[in-house]
């Protein structure tokens, strides 16, 4: 079984959306999770997703690219989104340099309040992280001063040395289509040196189909093929990947065991 442990399936809607579900079943993968990008409206969506289908889970909290929208959430507000016994982590949150959508101070004071969030629920905190290595590998070192807390960088595009400060923070590493491309060598190299107990896959769907989808609208059942490249750097077989990255999602979202 594999896991396709970070996508957006509030992308897809009615028939649609079960008929991607389904794919992925077929295609192996037993567990999804489906990804929180704002609270109230959208908290409630996902949360209902999970709740739809078997082995799908959720997550809640505030994309980057949506923490300009309003005022930085409450910690106790994060936290009531998260009473659910279908969701399984928190965030995504993070920071986001590239797209610039939100004002960075807004970005960073949201990171802060998701960390808490995760600190005190234990559930773990799933990170956006683009080209902002230094201040994020700041504010995970700073908060983690304050007290530890599970968390995820998800879709890894970063450089090393901020894997490097995730791993040693206690965090673990998700990688997407982006390993299967061309010139991702940098990306590869990562996943290669990254401890074995600390790897996940994911698609980040809609989004980054993998080779040799690119150009198709990227969904859960394509986590195979950056399943098979990871194997393939890791110098391992297929099953011993799978087996390897589900054993990792399922210490690192505890909840998803119980639920």
């Amino acid at each position: 079984m594999l896991v396709d442990s970070h996508c957006h399936l509030d992308h897809f809607q009615g028939e649609e959306q079960a008929a991607v579900v389904a794919r992925a079943r077929e295609a192996g993968v037993g567990r999804m999770v489906t990804i929180g990008t704002r609270l109230g409206e959208q908290a409630a969506t996902v949360r209902r997703i999970a709740e739809t289908y078997e082995g799908v889970f959720a997550t809640v909290g505030i994309h980057p690219h949506n923490a300009g929208e309003r005022e930085p959430p409450g910690v106790d507000e994060i936290l009531r989104a998260a009473d659910h016994p279908r969701v399984i982590g928190i965030g995504e949150s993070g920071l986001d340099y590239f797209y610039d959508k939100a004002p960075r101070p807004a970005q960073a004071e949201s990171f802060r309040r998701h960390i808490a969030a995760a600190r005190v629920s234990g559930l773990p905190l799933v990170i956006h992280a683009r080209d902002a290595d230094a201040d994020i590998a700041a504010i995970l070192t700073e908060e983690t001063e304050q007290g530890r807390f599970p968390f995820l960088l998800h879709c890894f595009s970063s450089g090393p040395e901020l894997a490097r400060t995730a791993i040693r923070l206690g965090g673990y590493v998700s990688f997407s289509g982006i390993l299967t491309f061309p010139k991702s060598e940098e990306n590869r190299a990562v996943a290669a040196e990254m401890p074995a107990d600390r790897i996940l896959v994911e698609t980040d769907s809609p989004y980054l189909a993998p080779v040799p989808l690119r150009g198709k609208r990227c969904e859960p059942a394509f986590v195979v093929h950056t399943a098979a490249k990871l194997a393939q750097v890791r110098g391992l077989g297929m099953a011993a990947l799978a087996e390897l990255t589900t054993a990792n999602f399922h210490r690192l979202f505890q909840r998803s065991a119980a639920a």
